[in-house]
């Protein structure tokens, strides 16, 4: 009897078992699709947080744009104002992300504040510079000398034979100079310590090559791009040539990889200019022309421009180069045209400011006389138009968006762009 009654316990058991199980596996499952459902609406919840931050972001950003794009700032508020030693000054070029001033009796290196951040010291009586990223080279035109700098201060002195005539450097303080004596003109190359480079190319006006007119070096320094004058029938020419210094141009004549004398036929080139290793651009009387050096031992003419009429300033930077020209139709005596390195047309602009000067600095063209200018960016929008009340030499971007550098000779200002302008 007791194995009776132990045997319907244990069934009664095993019954109630079989009952709590599925209860459990039920609610475990039920469990389960809570949490399921609970995460589904937080991901949906994070995901609208998101579009949201994202449209604000998006909106913010569109509106800066639109406002630093068609915004016309005519007001400014001087930063900072730096008194100069005007001492014999010559000029001011971009150097770095700063300034380079240089006077007859010597040089000095100005930080974004006006500051000094150093002074070089030297007697010239006609100094000419050429900058190309952090590098800068001054040489005393007719004179004999040439000073090498970085952003730190003189790296070394090249002195030649023969008179300077013009010298240009890399970004990596190769220079290359044009020096003249009575019946010939020679192309000499100098390390940025001042040493010489066993390297040279001799020019004659009724010679093979012609006359050096410009040259410009590739920023890594092992390609020159030259502008030559050559007598053709009895009648002056100009000629775009290569010269490439690497490894590959060595067994090449003069190492002259490359020559251009049919897009410059009863023109003269004036002006020849590197944008970076690969791209670069000649300025004749009839025109731009835009190089590639992509392959190193065959340059290649991408485009030549035309410009019928009268060109009055040319202007380069690492990006664009800009011209201005006689534009005789309408109310605008000039139009600005800004290309890019690979010749395509960036802007154009009719205007009638009467400027001085024009420079390229980042995406901004900066157009300057004696007291006033005009900031133009790359979409051809005036972004800036004022008058100050001291003489100016030299203008450049400062540190912030809204902000410019102006430089005279006897003082040094940062001035930020302030609301009151106007919608374009």
């Amino acid at each position: 009897m007791s194995d009776m009654n132990s045997m319907n316990r244990e069934i009664k058991k095993n019954q109630l078992r079989r009952q709590i199980v599925p209860s459990s596996e039920s609610n475990q499952q039920d469990s389960e699709e809570i949490i399921k459902r609970a995460r589904v609406k937080v991901r949906k919840k994070r995901i609208k947080i998101f579009l949201v931050l994202f449209l604000i972001l998006a909106a913010g950003g569109i509106g800066v744009y639109t406002y630093f794009t068609y915004y016309t700032y005519i007001r400014y508020g001087v930063v900072w104002d730096k008194k100069l030693d005007q001492g014999s000054y010559v000029g001011y070029l971009d150097f770095g992300t700063n300034v380079l001033k240089y006077s007859k009796d010597g040089a000095s290196y100005l930080d974004s504040q006006g500051k000094e951040v150093w002074i070089q010291s030297y007697e010239m009586k006609t100094p000419i510079a050429s900058v190309n990223g952090d590098y800068a080279a001054i040489a005393d035109q007719e004179g004999n000398q040439i000073y090498i700098f970085d952003k730190h201060g003189n790296t070394g002195v090249a002195s030649t034979v023969l008179p300077v005539v013009k010298v240009t450097v890399s970004a990596h303080g190769v220079v290359a100079a044009i020096l003249e004596d009575s019946t010939s003109n020679y192309i000499y190359f100098f390390k940025r310590d001042g040493s010489g480079i066993d390297v040279q190319i001799k020019a004659l006006l009724g010679g093979s090559s012609g006359y050096p007119v410009d040259v410009s070096l590739s920023p890594d320094g092992t390609q020159l791009m030259g502008a030559y004058a050559y007598l053709k029938n009895g009648a002056l020419n100009g000629r775009v040539a290569f010269h490439n210094f690497a490894e590959i141009g060595k067994s090449i004549p003069d190492r002259l990889v490359g020559g251009f004398d049919e897009p410059y036929e009863a023109s003269l080139v004036a002006q020849v200019h590197f944008f970076d290793d690969t791209h670069s651009c000649a300025f004749g009387d009839n025109g731009i022309s835009f190089y590639s050096t992509k392959n190193a031992l065959s340059p290649e003419l991408l485009k030549q421009i035309k410009v019928e009429d009268e060109m009055k300033s040319v202007f380069c930077s690492s990006q664009y180069a800009g011209i201005i020209v006689n534009h005789p139709e309408g109310e605008n005596p000039y139009r600005l045209d800004v290309y890019k390195s690979n010749g395509s047309l960036a802007f154009t602009k009719a205007f009638k400011y009467p400027y001085k000067q024009g420079d390229i600095d980042g995406d901004h063209v900066i157009l300057y006389n004696e007291d006033s200018c005009r900031v133009y960016n790359m979409s051809g929008r005036l972004k800036f138009s004022g008058t100050f009340d001291f003489p100016i030499s030299k203008i450049r971007n400062g540190r912030f968006p809204n902000t410019l550098i102006v430089t005279g000779p006897q003082n040094m200002k940062e001035i930020k762009l302030q609301l009151g302008g106007q919608y374009q």
